[in-house]
This record gives C-alpha cells, structure tokens and sequence, in this order.
C-alpha cells in the first residue's frame, strides 16, 4: 500500500425500506422489508477507501456503548480499518432513517446521537497528522473538522465533502484544498442559479472544487486551472444511498497514492457505478477488483493506469 486516509466523520446504523415511491408529505406507505446496515457518511468512506486497496485507512469518530456501535466497529474493523480512534459515547449511535424508491432514490433522515460527540483527543490529533489525506464531511460538528484541519502536516491534503448541505464555517473553508459537493450543495454554498457559475464563485474561497453530478459524471476545477470531466459508466442503478460517499473514499485513497486528477476521477467514477447497482451503503461498495473491472469496461484503461 502507498499513502494514508484518516477520515473524520460520522459512523451510523442505517435502517432502510424499499418504497414504490417516495411518499409526499403526511402521506403513509406500505414497504418492503427492514434493512440494517453500516452507515454514516464518514463510515461509509472509510470503507470505500479501504476497499480500494491502496491506502492504509483510519476512522475518527465516535459511536454508542450499546450493541449498534459494537457491531459497526466490528465491521469496520473487518475492512481492515484502524479504529483505534473510534471513541465510545455516552450518547447512542447515530441511526439514519433511509426510505429508497423503485428507480433508486432516496430519502434519508439522521439522528445524529454519539456523532455530535466527535472530538479530537491527543491520539486522534496524532493519527491525523499522521494522514496523507484527510477525509472529512458535515455529518460531526464543523469544529471538529476544523481542529482536524488544522492538525494535518505540511503537504497533507484536506478534502472536505460538504455533505449534508449546511453552510460551512469562513475558517473552514480556507483551510480546505478540495471541496466536493454536488450539484445542490454546490449552488446552496455559492448562491449561484447553475453550476457553471457555482464553480468560480467557490474557488474563490477553495483551491480546487469537485462537483459530482449523478448519472451525468463530475467534474474537478482548480483555480487557474483547466477543467477535468468524467462521464459515469451507464448503469441501471439499484439503490442510490452511500454512492457519493464511495466516490469520495475512492478518491481520497487515489490522491493518497498520488494518482492524477483524471485517472483519480475515474476510479471514483468507476466505483460509484458499481455502488448504485447494490443495496444499502457499505454493504454495495465495490472491492477494488470490481472497480477495477469497470474502469477497464468504461474507459479503456490499461492495468497500468488502474494500479492498486
């Protein structure tokens, strides 16, 4: 493995059902079957970053002393995951209420529990420091994620999935080196009618801006820069919930290792595809083989281009 991820976030228990279609307001529905899962935005990319097989990965946050928070560590653990900067709360672990239609959308409401507990301690001070990418998003408190940022080394990179939208601290925001968002984040933090005006207006606070852009691909801008889009590989997409956050841990570990922005895009692309044709969040993020296999299938890329 080259390169290390310590991803700052939160850890959830996810409790999905399947819907014919999502209900509108005051509305009850008949679904399926109850599905528990790991979750949790920062959860979820530290299984995608491990998953890509390339980059030693860390998770800081925090989860319940009841028999949730054992079983998700436990899991996260299996990945291969150090979580020994996993504190225990007195608070219950956070759970995400998650209703998916027949085409794969979803609604997602979170208690945040054991998440708002998330601080840093001298050790998880130390592991961040420790990082070549630090990965974090909005689902802890923003000071907490600022603490991390100002904790990283000289050199390490800060990405910052500004996910769930909520307006992100000034302090924040400069110490960020990549923001990604998607297209409604991207127009929420820049005010802006489209993403084409999005963009410039937030590189004028962030060196480089990522939108993804669902079916569509995403696209990565630098300040002063020139503009790299990927497409997504077509699929026929099962279950939305978790696909951004593949895309991010994905990416981060492609940075990690000091891929360029192109082949870094594709990987995540790549990755993302796969997750939406599976159900629930970690339990549909791709083994590195199978992201591999679909890169190879979406872009033509020979295996020196798809190392790790």
């Amino acid at each position: 493995m080259s390169g290390s991820v310590v991803v700052v976030g939160s850890v959830n228990l996810d409790v999905s059902v399947t819907v014919d279609r999502l209900p509108a307001p005051g509305e009850t529905l008949l679904g399926g079957t109850v599905r528990r899962s790991g979750g949790g935005k920062g959860a979820n990319q530290a299984v995608a970053a491990a998953r890509a097989g390339s980059a030693r990965t860390a998770m800081v946050g925090a989860v319940g002393d009841d028999p949730e928070g054992a079983a998700l560590r436990a899991s996260l653990e299996s990945d291969g995951i150090d979580c020994s900067c996993l504190r225990t709360s007195a608070a219950p672990t956070g759970t995400a209420l998650i209703t998916v239609d027949r085409s794969g959308e979803n609604t997602i409401v979170v208690a945040a529990g054991a998440n708002d507990d998330v601080r840093l301690d001298e050790a998880s001070t130390a592991l961040v420091r420790s990082a070549d990418v630090v990965l974090a998003q909005l689902e802890i408190p923003q000071q907490t994620v600022l603490a991390a940022a100002r904790a990283r080394r000289a050199g390490a990179i800060l990405v910052l999935n500004a996910a769930p939208y909520a307006a992100v601290d000034p302090e924040l925001l400069a110490a960020v080196d990549l923001l990604v968002v998607n297209e409604h984040e991207a127009l929420g933090l820049s005010a802006a009618s489209t993403v084409d005006e999005a963009v410039p207006a937030l590189l004028a606070s962030v060196p480089a801006v990522l939108v993804t852009l669902g079916a569509a691909g995403a696209r990565l801008d630098r300040r002063g820069g020139a503009t790299t889009v990927v497409p997504a590989p077509r699929v026929e997409a099962v279950d939305t919930t978790g696909a951004g956050d593949t895309f991010c841990g994905v990416l981060g570990a492609a940075i990690a290792r000091g891929d360029d922005d192109l082949t870094a895009l594709r990987h995540a692309a790549a990755a993302a595809s796969v997750a939406v044709e599976g159900k629930g969040a970690q339990d549909a993020v791709p083994s590195a083989a199978q992201a591999r296999e679909r890169a190879l299938a979406a872009y033509g890329l020979g295996e020196a281009d798809l190392r790790g």
